[in-house]
């Protein structure tokens, strides 16, 4: 017998978290607390910063994590105890998409000779893989 499982989607869903990609707080992460209509979501960030307001989905990433059994508008101090106890910080620290942004803010700060070093130590690495083959 087939078993119909559902797909592992990223839904618009109560408790969702997101990462905030325009705006006043861009770069950080917030929790959908309510959806208002099919393209804005009511949002609330306590431990990062975010004040509760309404975002349009085209300035938010949708991430694979969920705080579970936030209640429907819940307020501030409610959000932050939940996604303290679903542990978001470390699960967001270890994901690709952090380790991402993080290197490229690293790469932005490189100076000139910094740049110039990081060339040259491709430039070996290049050579090493070539003398190998």
């Amino acid at each position: 017998m087939t078993e119909i499982t559902s797909p592992n989607w990223k839904l618009v869903e109560v408790g969702r978290v997101i990462f905030i990609e325009r705006g006043a707080d861009a770069g950080k992460l917030a929790v959908i607390v309510d959806i208002i209509d099919h393209k804005r979501v009511l949002i609330d960030g306590p431990t990062t910063g975010v004040l509760r307001s309404s975002l349009n989905l085209r300035y938010a990433i949708l991430t694979p994590f969920v705080v579970e059994k936030l209640p429907r508008s819940a307020g501030s101090p409610t959000v932050a105890k939940y996604y303290k106890l679903s542990d978001i910080d470390s699960k967001w620290a270890a994901s690709p998409m952090a380790k991402k942004l993080a290197s490229r803010a690293t790469r932005s700060k490189l100076n000139d000779f910094d740049r110039f070093k990081v060339s040259l130590l491709k430039k070996q690495r290049r050579s090493a893989v070539q003398k190998a083959i």
